[in-house]
């Protein structure tokens, strides 16, 4: 009996606390960043509500992600009729966090709901978009500035480039940059590929705009393979990447393996000889912060913000001509080998902390309750 009435009071006083729904519905794409965004930010302010007993937070979930938040967590699963119908998860919702600057804002305009908006890139500027495209891109994101109360951006060049091609008028823009995802601890040897040579590793979708195709070239050393790993995003970029590799004579060398499992991804951290992302354009750069936590050799083009979150520690490509490319990979690797870069790389890695930049989001919910 006692215990139900503690049970009842606890519940009461839950129902009765400052109440904050993350939209996750972007956790339907298992291979991405943005998965990886939610499930780690939403997991980390869960944890420190609790600890504070300063409010909850709920989770909108498609259905196959229902579990992802742990026992007890209120995960509320998307349907088709919440978008026409009623949404009855919102009555006692006070903060709606949109966590893309492209997805969509649930609450309708005229709830007394707060909004706020995570913008993690404006890439369509850097992608080589036609004006038309641009235009589209930005204007979505201007829809969804208009109707939030608060913006947060996850690099300071992000939010560069929102106050230089967006309206924010008053309303406040913070930068907080991302947590490093936890990585798996590595297994003896991956699941799927083993490369049979000293390899360097790249990771993420694999598309023009990460411009792996770049890479290619230092494979003339032939004691190295490539292995790429993420998503195959364009089959047509694949092709390219293929073609290349062919040109070049280094077809066997070349490995392309979509993607791979969290197990296999940190054995290929721990054992490639360097990491390398020659991205055109990044909000933040996620695969460079995990692989930080292994200690290798970062090379990482010179746009958007990848300087910024590589900083001192990792070496930067200033164009893609393969000259160039070999001659920064091959002093990079000298200087990496002399100098004692890997326990800097692990503390700039450490820098990354989804515990304390869950802390921060927090006082961005709290500045608007």
């Amino acid at each position: 009996m006692l215990g139900t009435i503690i049970a009842a009071i606890k519940f009461f006083i839950k129902t009765c606390m400052h109440k904050i729904i993350l939209d996750c519905d972007l956790m339907r794409y298992r291979d991405s960043g943005l998965y990886h965004y939610c499930l780690n930010l939403g997991m980390y302010v869960k944890r420190l509500l609790e600890k504070e007993e300063e409010g909850c937070i709920g989770f909108y979930v498609p259905a196959a992600e229902k579990h992802s938040f742990g026992p007890g967590s209120e995960c509320i699963i998307e349907k088709k009729w919440h978008q026409k119908l009623f949404k009855p998860f919102l009555w006692d919702c006070d903060i709606w966090h949109a966590p893309f600057q492209s997805g969509r804002i649930v609450p309708p305009a005229n709830k007394k709901i707060k909004v706020v908006l995570t913008i993690h890139d404006l890439n369509c500027l850097h992608e080589g978009k036609t004006p038309k495209e641009q235009m589209q891109s930005l204007q979505k994101t201007q829809q969804l500035i208009d109707r939030s109360d608060a913006l947060v951006c996850i690099s300071n060049h992000c939010k560069k480039d929102v106050l230089e091609n967006l309206e924010v008028k008053d309303k406040p823009v913070y930068v907080i940059h991302n947590g490093t995802h936890q990585v798996d601890i590595p297994p003896a040897k991956p699941e799927g590929y083993l490369p049979v040579r000293p390899f360097l590793f790249a990771m993420g979708y694999v598309n023009q705009k990460k411009n792996f195709h770049t890479l290619i070239p230092l494979l003339k050393d032939e004691g190295i393979e490539l292995v790429v790993a993420g998503k195959l995003d364009d089959a047509d970029y694949v092709k390219k990447m293929k073609l290349a590799a062919a040109k070049e004579g280094v077809t066997d060398r070349l490995h392309i393996l979509g993607p791979v499992s969290e197990p296999d991804k940190a054995w290929y951290l721990q054992n490639c000889e360097a990491f390398l992302l020659p991205s055109l354009a990044e909000g933040f750069g996620a695969p460079v912060v995990e692989a930080m936590r292994f200690g290798k050799p970062l090379f990482l083009s010179n746009r958007t913000s990848l300087p910024e979150i590589g900083a001192d520690v990792a070496f930067y490509f200033d164009d893609f001509s393969s000259d160039h490319m070999q001659q920064v990979f091959k002093e990079g690797m000298m200087q990496y080998s002399q100098n004692g870069l890997a326990q800097k790389i692990i503390n700039r890695g450490n820098d990354f902390n989804w515990e304390e930049k869950a802390k921060d989001y927090l006082k961005v919910y709290q500045s608007l309750l």
